[in-house]
């Protein structure tokens, strides 16, 4: 036995930090987790859960529109902010609740409170000193709103999700998911949203045809776009906000919602008090077990800067606790991780991007498809979707497919498996459809768009 009060104290209650503690305590060790924010982390609490709850709410706006090309007469609908947020509130409290429950139906220990490291193998944790033979950091990420004058007015994901009144007039910085996902939220709802991003396109990292497509359906939906694009300044007037820009001009805001970027959630973990060392960027430095410099002190999810995914962080508290404590030689695997974009239309992704697929396996062959979604051919919506498709030349394996469209994170989700198997584009040719689907376009492009 053990002379330390537990074999794991992990500290943060996330998806990963959960899933690590529940595991390694079906493992048979003596798990404490301590957590001093909320159950379930970012995702849960003020990230995916939520998010997705109100990409529903947004897409109803449209829906009452469609409606009429197919024969409901729907009226003037009327949009309650409090009761979105409220009954939001309730199902995350519901979700807080279920994750106490995961931890104590797997004996591991909850503590409530901030844990801070005094030394390699104690904790402290409002006055409470605790040892352990190992420690787990999963405190994941926190929204950063740059310094610049009136910045102090930002809000950001934290925040905006809970607003005592509704934005009508919404200002969003920035360029990756959040922003995307926030600026189609609002818009959806009715809001007159602005999106302001200071590169050329957003959505960096993704597909480039993605990138086009998403801007023009985006743009196409009501929320103005403006690239290259920053915010000189936010003051406070009788009409609301005032943002001035970087090109002289200036709008006016009930709210300006910061998603310029996420940092590590390391502030009073005591890390000062150990060998924890931490990459350039900030984020902790781990192996490719997870291990920090510190031996007996371990990191994942968020917090150790890579691909900040609810899914990922729970493949890797599983492997953690399966190599820690369960004798498995377990890790992750990170290609072909799918994703998706909860804007609106959706953006589903996996693999490489045309890019990457070139400038890794030379001559790639890509097919494309861009149509009208079915249902808008009687809802009257101006909406297109596109779907692409890369194919490695010298071995006919798929490696990039990526679509924008209505379901296509639940599109992706079967893709990725087709190529996690390593599925090629005669399999997929020789796969039946189903019909009619968006879906089936997949196994039915024939002929190249372009080949090398």
């Amino acid at each position: 036995m053990s002379s330390y009060d537990y074999d794991l104290f992990v500290i943060g209650a996330g998806s990963g930090g959960v899933r690590a503690g529940r595991m390694a305590s079906g493992f048979g060790a003596r798990v404490a987790v301590a957590e001093d924010r909320y159950m379930g982390g970012t995702c849960v609490n003020v990230g995916c859960v939520p998010k997705k709850l109100y990409v529903y709410a947004a897409e109803f706006g449209k829906a009452f529109t469609d409606a009429q090309g197919f024969g409901w007469e729907t009226g003037q609908p009327a949009f309650d902010w409090a009761t979105l947020r409220d009954n939001k509130r309730q199902e995350i409290s519901r979700l807080n609740a279920v994750y106490r429950r995961i931890l104590d139906g797997a004996n591991a220990e909850l503590i409530d409170g901030r844990a801070r490291l005094v030394d390699a193998h104690t904790v402290d944790v409002d006055g409470r000193r605790m040892t352990a033979d190992k420690m787990l950091i999963a405190t994941g990420g926190w929204p950063h709103v740059p310094a610049f004058p009136g910045s102090e007015f930002a809000i950001t994901s934290n925040e905006i999700f809970d607003l005592e009144e509704f934005p009508r007039r919404l200002v969003v910085v920035g360029g990756g998911y959040i922003a995307v996902e926030f600026a189609g939220i609002f818009n959806g709802l009715g809001a007159e949203v602005t999106q302001l991003y200071r590169g050329p396109l957003f959505l960096r990292g993704f597909d480039a045809d993605i990138r086009a497509h998403a801007a023009r359906e985006i743009a196409g939906s009501g929320v103005d776009l403006r690239f290259e694009t920053e915010v000189e300044s936010i003051a406070r007037g009788p009409g609301g906000l005032h943002v001035l820009l970087n090109d002289g001009s200036q709008l006016e805001a009930d709210a300006v919602l910061y998603a310029t970027g996420r940092r590590p959630h390391l502030q009073d973990l005591g890390l000062e008090n150990v060998d924890v060392k931490l990459t350039d960027a900030g984020y902790i430095a781990v192996n490719e077990h997870f291990q920090t410099s510190e031996p007996n002190i371990y990191a994942l999810g968020d917090v150790t800067g890579g691909m900040e995914l609810t899914p990922v962080a729970l493949a890797e508290g599983m492997a953690f606790a399966r190599r820690e404590f369960g004798g498995l030689d377990a890790a992750p695997e990170y290609d072909f991780i799918p994703t998706a974009v909860f804007c609106q239309p959706n953006i589903g992704t996996v693999g490489f991007t045309e890019e990457e697929a070139r400038a890794r396996f030379g001559e790639i062959v890509v097919y494309k498809s861009t149509f009208k979604p079915m249902k808008h051919t009687l809802s009257g919506r101006d909406e297109r979707s596109l779907m692409k498709m890369l194919v490695d030349k010298a071995s006919d394996r798929v490696v990039g497919v990526h679509m924008v469209g209505p379901d296509a994170g639940e599109i992706m989700q079967g893709i990725a498996i087709a190529m996690k198997a390593g599925a090629t584009k005669a399999v997929f040719d020789a796969t039946i459809g189903i019909h009619p689907t968006a879906a089936e376009e997949f196994v039915t492009m024939r002929e190249p768009w372009t080949e090398d």
